[in-house]
């Protein structure tokens, strides 16, 4: 593979493939003119070193059959599929963003802003494609096997999906309060950057980490009958955390 400037296609240029063209564009890659699923594809991985499919999850297997052979390895987005998805292409790969990409915009800077990326290839051709792309960025790169996308791409949508409806629970307890959402913020912050620093289990603190079940009581006599499910749900994960058993009678 030459170390000069590399070319690319994108298939899809939504918020993740639109970030991915610009973010590889701004690192000197040749970015070839963006199509559409439903654009004529029999000639998208001619031309080209790298082809990436940014589809929807359902799309991808149809949109790589429907293009035709060229010399570009072909990778795809997507955190749950492996790489047979792209078939019949041989020289393929995937190459998921683990960071949010609300919008091109924001997507292009947090790509280049040391990212971690989710990789897999078939091929060493393909291995060494996906690799330059994560040099190229900056970012740092874990492999991830077919059999194992879908626990990883479960353990990203808990850590970012799960984690935006958690704090839409926090913004509707403490609304019940009289209190916004944004006097939480930091403290969410500070947790997450204690359980970068030290992990999960010394990160915890709080009521159900102390064994306060009388505190835990009254937390659910105070919440509406609609934030019981969750609440109880993420006490029960953070009593496990602790290794504290649960009271044989008592809340939740």
């Amino acid at each position: 593979m030459t170390d000069g400037p590399l070319s690319l296609r994108v298939i899809g240029p939504g918020r993740a493939g639109e970030s991915l063209r610009r973010a590889l564009a701004g690192a000197g890659w040749s970015a070839q003119p963006s199509l559409y699923r439903d654009d004529d594809l029999s000639d998208a991985a001619t031309g080209v070193e790298l082809l990436v499919v940014a589809v929807p999850d359902a799309a991808v297997a149809p949109v790589a059959a429907s293009v035709g052979p060229g010399d570009a390895v072909v990778i795809h987005l997507a955190g749950s599929l492996g790489c047979d998805v792209l078939a019949p292409h041989t020289d393929t790969g995937g190459l998921h963003p683990l960071v949010a990409l609300p919008s091109p915009d924001v997507g292009e800077t947090r790509l280049v802003s040391g990212a971690w990326f989710g990789v897999a290839a078939t091929t060493e051709r393909a291995r060494q494609m996906v690799e330059r792309v994560v040099d190229d960025l900056g970012g740092r790169a874990v492999a991830v096997a077919d059999r194992d996308r879908a626990a990883y791409h479960a353990a990203a949508a808990i850590a970012a999906n799960h984690l935006v409806a958690l704090m839409a629970q926090v913004e509707a307890v403490a609304g019940a309060a009289g209190v916004p959402l944004q006097a939480f913020t930091a403290l969410a912050a500070g947790a997450l950057s204690d359980v970068a620093a030290l992990g999960p289990g010394a990160a915890l603190t709080g009521p159900v980490a102390r064994g306060d079940w009388a505190t835990v009581r009254a937390h659910r006599g105070a919440l509406a009958p609609e934030e019981l499910e969750a609440y109880d749900a993420m006490s029960r994960r953070a009593a496990r955390l602790a290794g504290t058993d649960w009271p044989v009678s008592g809340a939740p």
